[in-house]
């Protein structure tokens, strides 16, 4: 879907999204422009497999160039959140409790609460084949999973990140039903206009010999 305008408000706030060891620069653009889609733009990576910067990162972030241009490197997780007031673990997996567990949309309210409230806030995505370790969720407050497939949990790094940011963008909206863009004031047409709409089609058809042979016609 097609939709960059340079000359619109860009939106780069909200909390911080945090990648563990991401594998694939491709990913990591995919992550960025999924960002930069609904407002976010402060991403951080520890310890990027194949290093950073990236080309193929940003040849697929599709311009979410601001995005790429912000990302820091981390070499460590706990160096990536040092300065975070409260952090949530993205996970698929049961972690039997030692965390509180959230939905998105309640975990997007509970960002939006402390980001209006100052506070800095981050969520952690782990890493592309198997997630974070349980230590790695131990540095979180709490967890935030998603209502998938318990037979198909998996999720691509740039479509968990997408998914939170829908939802962290949504929880902005004073109302769920408002739309960016506003429908053309339209009126029904009457019986007489329709009615003359399809006269026009006929005669203009019959004029180029469509009705052949006559018996095709109504008329």
């Amino acid at each position: 879907m097609s939709g960059t305008n340079s000359e619109r408000e860009l939106i780069a706030e909200g909390p911080a999204i945090v990648l563990v060891e991401p594998q694939l620069g491709e990913n990591i653009g995919m992550v960025a422009r999924a960002m930069a889609n609904f407002g976010l733009a402060e991403l951080r990576l520890v310890s990027p497999r194949d290093g950073w910067p990236s080309e193929k990162a940003r040849a697929a972030a599709s311009k979410a160039d601001h995005v790429i241009d912000g990302t820091k490197v981390y070499d460590t997780l706990e160096e990536a959140v040092s300065d975070l007031n409260f952090v949530y673990a993205t996970t698929a997996r049961e972690r039997y409790g030692f965390k509180p567990v959230r939905s998105p949309v309640t975990a997007a309210a509970t960002l939006q609460t402390k980001f209006r409230a100052g506070e800095k806030t981050g969520i952690l995505f782990g890493r592309e084949r198997w997630g974070l370790t349980n230590e790695e969720v131990a540095l979180a407050d709490e967890i935030v999973t998603f209502p998938v497939n318990p037979a198909f949990a998996s999720l691509n790094i740039a479509q968990a990140v997408l998914l939170m940011s829908y939802e962290w963008m949504k929880s902005g909206l004073d109302d769920l039903e408002e739309t960016a863009f506003e429908s053309v004031q339209q009126r029904p047409s009457t019986k007489e206009q329709v009615f003359g709409l399809f006269e026009h089609l006929e005669e203009a058809l019959d004029a180029r010999g469509y009705f052949h042979p006559p018996a095709k016609s109504r008329r």
